[in-house]
């Protein structure tokens, strides 16, 4: 089983950045597939970047893509996203994702942190 606390959210103004880390523990995440989703108010929960247990292939929603960046530190056990040039829409709780890359119904969440973009 994996544990997921995700870290760094905070209000910041339209164009700024954000890093967003999520910390692993309980189990090593180098077996994971790992994502980060966001669900604003009132919508649902959207895949926003994902990269695979090796970290050689990511994806991103068209809506940040060459605005965001997902990262993995394995031996950390540790994901990243790296947030630049940030709109009010990108204003949302972000959740860090776990799922195993062969048994696809092992999957973990965190607890979410809050981004909020507004001047």
């Amino acid at each position: 089983q994996v544990q997921l606390v995700e870290s760094g959210g905070g209000l910041v103004q339209p164009g700024g950045s954000l890093k967003l880390s999520c910390a692993g523990s309980g189990s090593a995440i180098n077996m994971y597939d790992m994502s980060w989703h966001r669900q604003a108010p009132g919508k649902e929960r959207e895949l926003v970047a994902s990269i695979v247990i090796a970290g050689g292939s990511t994806n991103y929603a068209d809506s940040v893509k060459g605005r965001f960046t997902i990262s993995r530190d394995n031996a950390k056990n540790m994901v990243y996203l790296q947030m630049n040039n940030l709109k009010p829409e990108d204003t949302a709780v972000y959740y860090c994702n776990a799922r195993h890359w062969s048994l696809r119904n092992l999957s973990y969440w965190g607890q979410g942190t809050q981004v909020t973009v507004s001047s």
